[in-house]
C-alpha cells in the first residue's frame, strides 16, 4: 500500500502534519470528513463545543452534548455523530489535541514530574469522560489558549491542561475493551458504514440480515465480523444504542415512559424495561427520578 493510499484510508487516520511539533491542535465543524469510526496512534483529548448526539468509544455507546470532554488512548476506535436535521450544520463542533506516547516518554526521562501523568494515560486506553464541571470549564479555557499560541507557550499550556486532568477524580471509564482487542484497520471502514447505517435506523425495526445485506455480507459472516470489531453482538449493540436514546429522552423531556420506549426503537414495554434494567441497574422511571433528584440538588448550591 502506498503512502498516499494509507493517508486516504478512512479506517486508519495517519496524522502526518506533526511537522516536528509535539502535539496537534485541531477544530472542526459537523458534518466533516473527520467524523467517522476510526483510530490512530495518537491520544486524543476531545471537547464538544456545539450539538448533541451519540459517542462511540471502543465498545462504549453514550451521549454527548456541549461541554462534554473525552480522552481516548492510542488506537482506540472512536466517533462522535451529531443528531441534527438534514442539511443542518455547525461551523465549530469540536476542539481537540492529539499527542503521542513518544512525547511524554521522552519528556519523562528529563522531567521526572511528567511521571505523575502516567495513571491518567493508562486510564485513557479505555477512554475517559470527565464529569467535573469546573475541570471542563478550565479545560475549555486552556484548549483555547493552546489554539491561540505556538511553540513553548503552546506546550506549556498543554502540560497545565494535562496536570488538571490528572488531578480530576470525577470521571468515567468507558470501554470494556482496549485498542488491542478492537482496532483493525482492515475492518474499520466497513464497521464505519455499519455503525452509520444502524445510527440512521435504530429507532425503527432493524435486523442483522438487513445490515448484512447493506454491507454485501452473509448474516453469519457479518455476525462474527461485527462482534470482533465492536466487542458487542449486533442485538446488544442496537439495544445499547436504544437505551442510550431512551436515557436522553427521559432526561430531557417529560414524555411518558411508554412513549420513550417506542421512540427509542423498542417494540414492547416489557422488553424495554428488561433491557434498561440490565444496562442501567434500575427501571426507566427510577432513572428519571434519580436524574430529577440530582438536578434539584445541583440547583440548591
Amino acid at each position: 500500500m502506498s503512502r498516499t493510499q494509507r493517508t486516504l484510508d478512512p479506517s486508519y487516520e495517519l496524522m502526518d502534519d506533526h511537522e516536528g511539533h509535539s502535539l496537534i491542535y485541531r477544530q472542526h465543524g459537523f458534518p466533516s470528513p473527520l467524523v467517522r469510526w476510526h483510530f490512530h496512534k495518537e491520544y486524543e483529548l476531545h471537547l464538544i463545543v456545539a450539538s448533541s448526539g451519540k459517542v462511540f468509544i471502543g465498545d462504549y455507546i453514550g451521549n454527548f452534548s456541549p461541554d462534554t470532554l473525552f480522552l481516548t488512548g492510542p488506537n482506540l476506535p472512536h466517533n462522535w455523530i451529531s443528531q441534527m436535521a438534514a442539511g443542518e450544520a455547525v461551523a465549530q463542533r469540536d476542539m481537540l489535541v492529539n499527542f503521542t506516547d513518544d512525547v511524554l516518554e521522552s519528556g519523562t526521562a528529563v522531567f521526572a514530574e511528567l511521571k505523575d501523568l502516567q495513571p491518567l494515560l493508562s486510564r485513557a486506553h479505555y477512554g475517559i469522560e470527565f464529569r467535573c464541571e469546573h475541570t471542563i470549564a478550565e479545560a475549555r479555557h486552556l484548549l483555547q489558549r493552546i489554539a491561540d499560541s505556538q511553540g513553548m507557550t503552546r506546550l506549556g499550556n498543554f502540560f497545565i491542561l494535562m496536570e488538571l486532568l490528572a488531578a480530576c477524580d470525577d470521571y468515567q471509564l468507558l470501554s470494556d475493551r482496549t485498542a488491542a482487542q478492537l482496532a483493525d484497520e482492515h475492518h474499520v471502514e466497513r464497521i464505519n458504514r455499519a455503525v452509520d447505517y444502524i445510527f440512521q435506523h435504530y429507532a425503527q425495526e432493524l435486523t442483522q440480515e438487513e445490515v448484512a445485506e447493506y454491507l454485501g455480507m452473509t448474516p453469519t459472516y457479518f455476525s462474527r465480523f461485527f462482534k470482533q470489531a465492536t466487542g458487542r453482538g449486533f442485538v446488544e449493540f442496537v439495544n445499547r444504542m436504544r437505551v442510550s436514546k431512551s436515557c436522553e429522552l427521559l432526561t430531557q423531556s417529560d414524555k411518558p415512559v411508554t412513549e420513550v420506549c417506542f421512540e427509542s426503537g423498542f417494540n414492547n414495554i416489557s422488553n424495554f424495561n428488561r433491557r434498561f434494567q440490565q444496562l442501567k441497574g434500575m427501571t426507566p422511571s427510577g432513572y428519571r427520578r434519580l436524574v430529577t433528584q440530582r438536578v434539584t440538588e445541583q440547583n440548591l448550591y
